[in-house]
């Protein structure tokens, strides 16, 4: 059975075993993306709180403080 899995007798397949390795390097290298991008985004997300809470606060139309 393991035989027929793998093709033939001699072993595992040399092209087999080159594409592995290519499609594990595409995975390391789209999950360091990601990484990347995930943390670019969590930047912009930061920049884009505080300016929204920043023009949220209308200083013309300011109520009086109750004492």
């Amino acid at each position: 059975m393991a035989k027929a899995l793998l093709g033939y007798v001699g072993g595992p397949d040399p092209r087999m075993l080159s594409e592995m390795r290519r499609l594990q390097q595409r995975v390391h290298d789209l999950e360091a993306e990601l990484l990347r991008l995930r943390t670019e985004n969590d930047a912009l997300a930061a920049v884009a709180d505080e300016h929204s809470l920043l023009t949220s606060i209308d200083m013309d139309h300011r109520e009086p403080a109750l004492t």
